[in-house]
């Protein structure tokens, strides 16, 4: 069950978005500015993570800890995590904001599957 859940949370969205009401962010900065201070919630799947400043991620997905690492290489997103111990692989991703309180990532460098947050 932990595994399946695994590629869920990380690799496909809650509900589809509409792709013209997502803009892409292209540098770090702008990420930084997003994110800093603030968690990332997907209700659908119990997730909360933080994106911290210095490269960390911390946070849980229904009881089980989420940490990991991340950098920002070529205008992408890429993280490696850990959930509960079980190791989810490195994968850098297109990241989409809608306004200043939703992000989108999508894996393989924005050819696979997304997942959507809402910034609170």
């Amino acid at each position: 069950m932990k595994h399946v859940f695994l590629s869920l949370i990380f690799a496909t969205a809650a509900a589809p978005a509409l792709a013209e009401s997502y803009v892409p962010v292209k540098d770090q900065e702008t990420f930084l500015s997003l994110v800093t201070g603030k968690e990332l919630r997907n209700f659908f799947y119990g997730v909360r993570l933080n994106v911290l400043p210095d490269g960390q991620i911390d946070g849980s997905a229904i009881g089980w800890g989420i940490e990991g690492q991340w950098t920002w290489q070529d205008g992408y997103f890429c993280r490696e995590l850990s959930w509960g111990g079980d190791p989810i692989p490195y994968n850098c991703q297109l990241v989409e904001a809608r306004g200043d309180d939703r992000l989108r990532f999508t894996v393989d460098q924005g050819a696979g599957d997304s997942a959507s947050f809402r910034l609170q």
